[in-house]
């Protein structure tokens, strides 16, 4: 076979997967220094606020300081609280919250789609959801205890009404904005109104329902709280009204960290679950 028959190596264009790799190192870089930069943070405030408190800048009776608020939280895992062992009383709050989050998101998904399809059913009850909205839920809480007692049954409703109204908009709202040719194409096919609603405007609305239950979810554990607080016998909010009444303010912090960590934890098994069914959306380089 004579040289000129032989193919020139084909050239690789390596614009692109040279680009790939460089853009996911710095990704990866913007990742660690993110995670350094909130890690130096939170240890910048404990350290600031350990050494007022020690120094008497502050009053540690009053704002206590880190080092007693963790030994609070070890005294509570290692030998429990005074209503019992940690672990339950957080399973307790965690019930309640996940119980009244559960109702509020599909009572709000419900009347959000149904009120965003319906026109004649917005119109007529419109006025009263304002009305309910601008009422302050948390003073709910209390009537919530005379109506259903010291149960959980007062801290699921509270946490109900706290859930309800973010989800009820964003899934109202997203009804609302649902490509109108969309809905046109379905129904030039035959779709009837119970297809378009389920195939067409349920999804369309889902990225809009998920936005608020990263939020609803804070709600729901405010909503139970708050309960356990004005009236409970047991979970992390009783927790809280008993180191106030003790004026003990490390054991308000320390069951404030717990909050925030069952809050973070929640978060990402959220965040997880959207990135889980949203797959196709494009996701956002600087995060």
């Amino acid at each position: 076979m004579s040289p000129e028959v032989i193919s020139a190596p084909t050239r690789v264009d390596t614009s692109k997967t040279g680009r790939s790799p460089s853009r996911a190192r710095a990704l990866r870089r913007r990742r660690a220094v993110v995670l350094l930069a909130r890690a130096l943070l939170l240890v910048a405030v404990l350290g600031l606020w350990e050494v007022l408190s020690r120094t008497g800048a502050i009053d540690p009776f009053n704002f206590s300081m880190p080092s007693k608020i963790w030994d609070q939280i070890s005294t509570w895992v290692t030998h429990g609280t005074a209503l019992g062992s940690l672990g339950e009383q957080i399973w307790v709050t965690l019930q309640e919250a996940l119980l009244g989050w559960v109702i509020g998101v599909v009572a709000g998904v419900v009347f959000g789609i149904a009120l965003g399809r319906i026109t004649l059913l917005a119109d007529v009850l419109g006025p009263y959801i304002k009305v309910l909205n601008s009422i302050p839920r948390i003073v709910l809480a209390p009537i919530f205890v005379i109506w259903f007692g010291l149960g959980p049954s007062s801290k699921i409703a509270s946490a109900v009404v706290l859930v309800f109204f973010p989800v009820f908009f964003n899934a109202f709202q997203g009804a609302r904005e649902v490509d109108r040719n969309l809905v046109a194409n379905a129904r030039i096919l035959g779709a009837s109104d119970r297809r378009v609603t389920l195939q067409v405007v349920i999804p369309s609305a889902t990225s809009w329902i998920f936005t608020s239950l990263h939020v609803s979810f804070g709600f729901a554990l405010i909503g139970a709280i708050v309960g356990e607080y004005i009236g409970a016998t047991k979970g992390i909010g009783l927790l809280v009204a008993q180191s106030q009444g003790t004026f003990n303010a490390a054991g308000v912090y320390a069951a404030m960290v717990i909050l925030a960590v069952v809050a973070l934890v929640a978060e990402g098994l959220l965040t997880f679950a959207e990135r889980r069914i949203f797959r196709w959306k494009p996701s956002d380089s600087g995060h």
